[in-house]
């Protein structure tokens, strides 16, 4: 009997070491799969409940059937956008909300100034990036099935701008001052009829920043910047749309930040997407940011560094965003910022202060390939709803081992010029045709022509997500909502060699 213990206890270590290679595994795959110029119309309500009423009747009820969104209406209080009226002094600051929320959140337009400039007469603004509040507020407001009746809604969309709250004490105030208005918001919100039938789980919401600054955990320091908004229990309920989003949490979902081309027309989309692909490209590779103070961000150094080698040689071209207010406007100009990226066949996006950069999307509205450096930043990990096809026989972007570089292992500019001729038009053309899903229409107009937009399928992918709660599905996972379950495959050959080991390990404990 004592010849049986040796065999039977690596038997149990084998057992401990796949419990936690399984483990592994499973978090491992989840995380690859979840891979008009003038005053803003600065109404915050929704429309009158009349006009949304003869919105819903107007509907066709097929059509709409499963479709109805409930438009919270937010009390005035809550307005960040209150002082936003026609003739306000703060229109001229640029610095303001008000200056970079005109034309329905999209900003001024931008007026083609000649001179070599890329950028058609119409359909270009200059947009904030954290604008995406208001510009889906205003798209909702045009929404074809909005309902003044709760009760018939699939979806009730709560039309307050966290990003924008936060925003004016962001960092160096204490938590409390930058928690205090989200958090009154959440009890005014949770306190509503709507709230009631289900718990806030048919209510989706709109950041527009990164999942990270509302994810300040309570008892951090004050210098800490960002709030708690998403951790709050009420929040906790509701689906979050994010210009960024915590990969793993079930709940928050990104979708793109707005880049400059807001189109009316589905033939103004063709006509940027035919002068994209006929664009020259003298310039191997090109980059735009800013660099982080005493070099706390080494793969930021290294692009720079390698960028600025290559500018000697005509191969890249560089956008420095570092020197204080001269390089944030420099890198705010649409004009600087799409013309090179339009000259250059593959655009570098190292990650800053999290892992996506809306650069990467200006990337691919110029039709340039991105180039990335860890795996997060991906517009497959992180755009899963826009970044979805299957199919696509062809990688459009390019993956670097951020280690690698930042060590000297892989050279950057050497590997990008192996690449032929062939192989980059192949993905450019990627590019290219996946544009629309990260463009934002102009929520000013109505579009003329067939094209679905980050927020078509955004709308799309929340109403099929309400759908499945409504009818009593717990959605505990992002890919809940997937069709395609191929991440489960290897977990579950460890799982199918874990229940081997665990049956060995019965038959040598009933043998000794």
């Amino acid at each position: 009997m004592e010849a049986h213990y040796p065999k039977k206890y690596v038997l149990y270590g084998l057992l401990v070491v796949c419990s936690w290679v399984l483990t592994l595994e499973l978090i491992f795959h989840l995380s690859l799969s979840s891979s008009t110029a003038g005053a803003l119309d600065a109404t915050f309500l929704p429309p009158p409940a009349a006009e949304v009423e003869d919105r819903r009747q107007s509907s066709s009820s097929s059509s709409c059937e499963g479709r109805y969104v409930y438009m919270v209406d937010v009390p005035e209080r809550f307005n960040m956008l209150k002082d936003c009226v026609e003739g306000s002094p703060l229109f001229n600051d640029i610095w303001s909300w008000c200056a970079i929320t005109v034309n329905g959140g999209l900003g001024p337009k931008i007026i083609n100034t000649g001179n070599g400039s890329v950028i058609p007469s119409t359909g270009w603004y200059s947009t904030d990036q954290f604008a995406l509040e208001v510009i889906f507020h205003h798209r909702m407001r045009r929404y074809e099935c909005l309902t003044g009746d709760p009760s018939a809604a699939t979806a009730v969309y709560v039309p307050y701008y966290p990003g924008l709250d936060v925003h004016p004490h962001m960092c160096g105030y204490n938590t409390s001052v930058r928690d205090g208005p989200s958090q009154e918001f959440l009890r005014w919100l949770s306190s509503q009829p709507s709230w009631a039938a289900l718990g806030g789980r048919d209510h989706f919401i709109v950041t527009g920043r990164t999942t990270w600054t509302f994810r300040r955990e309570p008892g951090g320091p004050d210098e800490w910047c960002g709030n708690s908004f998403l951790i709050q229990p009420e929040s906790r309920n509701m689906t979050a749309l994010t210009l960024e989003s915590n990969i793993l949490h079930p709940r928050d979902f990104a979708v793109p930040y707005p880049s400059y081309f807001h189109p009316s027309s589905a033939a103004e989309v063709a006509a940027w997407q035919d002068l994209a692909r006929r664009a020259p490209r003298p310039l191997l590779m090109a980059f735009a940011g800013a660099q982080r103070a005493k070099g706390t961000l080494a793969i930021r150094e290294k692009v720079f560094d390698l960028c600025e080698a290559a500018v000697r040689r005509r191969r890249c071209g560089m956008l420095d965003c570092s020197h204080g207010l001269e390089g944030a406007i420099t890198c705010r100009t649409a004009e600087k910022l799409v013309n090179l990226f339009a000259s250059a066949r593959f655009c570098l996006q190292p990650p800053g202060d999290s892992y996506t950069r809306r650069s990467s999307i200006d990337a691919v509205v110029a039709g340039c390939i991105p180039v990335f450096f860890h795996r997060f930043s991906t517009l497959r990990l992180q755009y899963r709803w826009h970044d979805d096809d299957r199919r696509r026989r062809i990688r459009y972007y390019v993956l670097f081992n951020l280690d690698d570089v930042v060590s000297g292992k892989v050279q950057v500019e050497e590997a990008l010029s192996l690449y032929t001729d062939e192989q980059v038009a192949a993905m450019r053309e990627e590019v290219i045709r996946m544009m629309p899903r990260f463009l934002y229409k102009d929520p000013t107009a109505a579009f003329e022509g067939q094209m679905d937009d980050a927020f078509d399928i955004a709308m799309d992918r929340v109403m099929e997500r309400m759908r499945r709660i409504k009818n009593g599905e717990r959605m505990e996972w992002k890919d809940d909502d997937e069709e395609d379950s191929s991440y489960l495959v290897i977990p579950c050959v460890y799982l199918f060699f874990c229940l081997i080991l665990a049956c060995s390990l019965i038959n040598a404990s009933r043998s000794s």
